[in-house]
């Protein structure tokens, strides 16, 4: 691994360089500095403020009682640390409902600092994402188990499980990248499912309980570090702060499983 003096910032098109050299992606959530300080210097890739803050910093049971206000000032908290990771903001519920709604908290976000806005799902998001990126403004697509949509799915599960559901995931994930987005979430997602959509995707796809063959790999800070959050624990979750000893250490083992494939394994992946 490269030092911190050694590397360099990651950028947009530092994403696809990473995919064409078959480096994996590493990604963690964040939400303050200091914590962002140190998955900075360890060596994550991108760091996610993540609508989940609802969830597991301020004690609610989904995601979408967050608002732009909220994901605003936690990421101006971490990105006045961050010296290489490249720093990606959640769109929180119906912010992106429309084009205009859309580009109106994106612009906050990128001023207060984020580098990319991540939003959830296609079909009527394909108008927001090809806005966006009309505007100079990097989008990231989240597809699969989109928390934002808990009520529609009657909770969080798994997505793709059927020939038709399968299908629909294949077309949104090459429509969202037609759209313009640069980057590809998939969560929730069974393991062949998201190796087929990574193969056929011209962006990097970034896995969240959808297997080892995506592009690289996310988790929820409290989870990689295996605090208790007040919710279940996804069988996709991996607690390396136990075999790493310490935040860096923790932040190390996991870029190191990432990138040699042993994370995720079956057990933390969904057939």
């Amino acid at each position: 691994m490269a030092t911190t003096e050694q590397r360099r910032p990651m950028t947009v098109p530092g994403l696809a360089d990473a995919r064409r050299a078959g480096r994996k992606l590493t990604m963690l959530t964040a939400y303050d500095a200091g914590f962002a300080r140190v998955f900075d210097a360890a060596g994550i890739d991108l760091i996610l403020i993540g609508d989940s803050l609802g969830m597991v910093v301020q004690g609610r049971d989904s995601t979408l009682p967050v608002t732009v206000d909220d994901i605003t000032y936690h990421t101006a908290c971490v990105a006045r640390v961050l010296r290489h990771a490249l720093l990606v903001s959640d769109l929180p519920f119906q912010a992106d409902a429309t084009p205009e709604r859309a580009l109106d908290a994106s612009t906050r976000l990128l001023q207060a600092g984020a580098q990319m806005v991540k939003l959830e799902g296609a079909d009527h998001k394909l108008d927001v994402i090809r806005f966006l990126t009309e505007r100079e403004i990097p989008v990231s697509a989240h597809l699969g188990l989109t928390p934002q949509s808990v009520l529609r799915f009657g909770g969080f599960k798994v997505q793709g499980r059927d020939d038709a559901a399968a299908a629909k995931l294949r077309a949104d994930a090459r429509a969202v990248v037609d759209a313009g987005a640069t980057l590809v979430v998939l969560e929730g997602v069974p393991s062949a499912l998201a190796a087929d959509i990574t193969r056929d995707s011209a962006a990097p796809t970034i896995g969240i309980g959808a297997g080892p063959h995506c592009d690289g790999q996310v988790l929820v800070m409290h989870d990689f570090l295996g605090l208790d959050s007040g919710h279940r624990r996804p069988k996709f979750v991996k607690d390396f702060l136990a075999e790493g000893g310490s935040v860096e250490g923790a932040t190390r083992a996991y870029i190191a499983a990432v990138q040699d494939g042993s994370f995720p394994d079956a057990a933390h992946s969904y057939a």
